[in-house]
């Protein structure tokens, strides 16, 4: 097989065969080499040169440098999960280089941690203003549902018409929501939810 001798712009002067290292046009990545036959006055192919690339490195991808005189190596974490430092969202990185700014590898254990420059730090004022957050939604959700499961009782006593078995029920329910009413949220969680009664 007949090599291609080239003259000082790597232009062909004759024709032959040569192995050129490809590598991709935005990112400069060596992605592959490949055997080539140049025809006389030929240069080789775009993104590619005769160079051969340097060894391989762990944790490390292979590219042209900027002004493409040689092979470099640079940082790859593609595929590495990274959490946003200000709101602990995961990013998927996706390029090379190394770790952009604003970011950390650790990860967040709650919802609730903020970044303290280091490490995360559990805020545990935010969790405590989230349970009695929660704490107010549980007790208006079921006022509600008890006030909605008496309202036709209600009517009946006025009326006159409500039997002994759903009077007995009736004074079950006011009791227990009156045990609700008594729940102060931002005393979470010093306190136990009222069973209601039966339906």
């Amino acid at each position: 097989m007949h090599s291609v001798k080239f003259d000082d712009n790597y232009i062909a002067l004759e024709a032959g065969f040569i192995t050129v290292y490809n590598y991709d046009e935005n990112t400069r990545e060596y992605s592959s080499s490949s055997l080539e036959y140049l025809m006389e006055g030929v240069g080789i192919p775009a993104n590619s040169t005769i160079e051969a690339p340097i060894e391989n490195k762990t944790g490390y991808a292979i590219r042209r440098s900027v002004i493409h005189s040689g092979w470099e190596h640079v940082s790859d974490h593609r595929g590495e999960t990274l959490y946003k430092c200000d709101t602990g969202e995961p990013v998927l990185i996706n390029h090379l280089g190394d770790y952009p700014v604003g970011l950390t590898t650790l990860k967040p254990a709650t919802p609730y941690d903020r970044w303290n420059g280091t490490t995360w730090v559990t805020d545990t004022a935010a969790i405590k203003n989230q349970q009695i957050v929660e704490a107010e939604r549980t007790k208006s959700e079921l006022l509600a549902n008890a006030k909605n499961m008496i309202s036709e009782w209600q009517t009946e006593l006025q009326l006159g018409l409500i039997d002994e078995t759903d009077k007995a029920s009736l004074i079950n329910w006011l009791a227990y929501i009156k045990e609700l009413k008594a729940i102060i949220p931002s005393d979470w969680p010093k306190f136990n939810w009222p069973q209601h009664p039966a339906e």
